[in-house]
């Protein structure tokens, strides 16, 4: 372990799992790998099934590298076998279910025996500690609440760790902002996207931002940048960490960005066994290049997954505050990925260059048009209230010119007033792809 590990066990602050050396906890990934691999094969079809067209069973896996010859689980297997396809213990077993929003077509469904939840809890507990919380503060817990993970994930984990949890879930943001002055929370949980929104209402109601209780943030659910950071911690006066999960994995708590270092999301490797793929060719890329994020879950009982595309596009590094390997924070998906005039674009591109203009506020939405059979990108970005009209100028000839010089791709710029664009709730829309219309 590094030094900054054995101080925080000094202080006793790290979980038996977080104590184990390499040797140890490699041990005890393949131990749990296979003992996931039976329990798939012998109780959901779709994996037996997988398994044996490509001619493998569990016992095949022998070692950790042995797992990159099993078939990838995406998610549409998920959604062909809608609604409880892929769970792997009787109905009668299953104490939740959760699912996500299926704007793009069904939902995928997620099930929780009584031990997941536990499981669950504890790797949220590990990663709010991870990020700076302790028993007794405050958590204010903005994710929405029901189907969608981020609100109960977030929510069990901080009990778990002897937190008082304020379960506001998402909207009604004046009143938020009301109940973090009158409430006190040390700790917010949030999209990054709701906590500029949050931002916002807070000097609309003329309140500094920077005088509230607040010390961390901690952020999910979507993307963000460094720039995005640096915006939220000056303004605020907080630590801004981030916090990874999915719902097909198990939601929020996969991973955890360690407040003494933001130096990338320590995955809980005990409970998630992390690859990255050549999105592309799925070869198994060596720590330290980028690709598209691979989980196997090692521990969850209702719900196992093998090898799970998640679309998310990251590179693997050592370890520094924790034994735990980092996954680099997630620069966009392979699936958000536009492809302009023959250019790939990820939305926090545009966001570091908006996040760096001066006189420009940090809300922004890309549309694409056609005109023709050419493609047109429209950045839409809101002005900061103070903005001159030379000084809007000024930023969307900064903003038009570090797109082409720094993607490739030529952009119009719409610089627009304040509080314009659609404010988020949840995981914010940040592209409007017309193309097809």
């Amino acid at each position: 372990m590094t030094d900054r590990a054995d101080r925080a066990d000094g202080a006793g602050l790290l979980d038996d799992g977080e104590r184990l050396d390499r040797a140890e906890l490699e041990a005890l990934q393949l131990e749990r790998l296979r003992a996931t691999l039976r329990h798939a094969y012998e109780n959901v079809g779709f994996y037996r099934a997988s398994f044996d067209a490509a001619g493998l069973k569990p016992d095949d896996c022998r070692t950790l590298a042995d797992l990159a010859r099993f078939p990838f689980t995406a998610k549409t297997d998920l959604r062909d076998h809608y609604p409880f396809g892929m769970f792997a213990v009787d109905q009668s077993r299953v104490r939740r279910i959760h699912a996500s929003s299926g704007t793009t077509g069904r939902p995928t469904v997620v099930g929780y025996t009584e031990r997941d939840i536990e499981t669950w809890a504890d790797v949220v507990a590990r990663s709010i500690r991870a990020a700076g919380g302790r028993p007794g503060h405050k958590v204010h817990v903005a994710y929405g609440y029901g189907l969608f993970t981020g609100g109960l994930g977030a929510h069990y984990g901080a009990e778990r760790l002897g937190c008082t949890v304020i379960p506001a879930s998402g909207g009604m943001t004046a009143r938020q902002v009301q109940l973090i002055q009158d409430f006190r929370p040390e700790i917010i949980m949030v999209t990054p996207s709701y906590m500029l929104t949050l931002l916002d209402e807070f000097e609309r109601q003329g309140v500094d931002p920077r005088s509230t209780s607040l010390k961390v943030g901690i952020f999910g659910a979507e993307p963000w940048t460094e720039e995005m950071r640096r915006e939220i911690e000056e303004r605020f006066a907080i630590d801004a960490v981030d916090i990874y999960g999915l719902s097909e994995v198990m939601g929020p708590g996969v991973a955890q960005e360690c407040v003494e270092t933001k130096d990338g999301l320590h995955i809980w490797e005990d409970h998630f066994y992390p690859e990255v793929v050549d999105p592309f060719t799925g070869e198994v890329l060596p720590d330290g290049e980028q690709g598209e994020l691979v989980f196997t879950s090692l521990t969850k009982e209702a719900m196992p997954v093998i090898r799970y595309r998640t679309r998310d596009l990251t590179r693997l590094l050592p370890g520094t505050a924790r034994v735990f390997r980092r996954m680099e924070k997630v620069t966009g998906r392979s699936d958000d990925m536009v492809i302009v005039r023959g250019v790939n674009l990820f939305p926090t591109q545009i966001e570091e260059i908006v996040l760096r203009t001066p006189s420009l506020a940090p809300h922004f939405q890309l549309r694409l048009t056609r005109e023709g059979r050419l493609d047109v990108l429209t950045v839409r970005a809101e002005a900061r209230a103070e903005a001159t009209p030379g000084q809007r100028a000024e930023a969307a000839r900064a903003v038009a010119a570090a797109v082409k010089d720094g993607i490739g791709v030529s952009a119009l710029v719409e610089v627009v007033d304040p509080e314009t664009l659609e404010r988020s709730v949840g995981k914010i829309r940040r592209i409007v792809d017309l193309r097809n219309r």
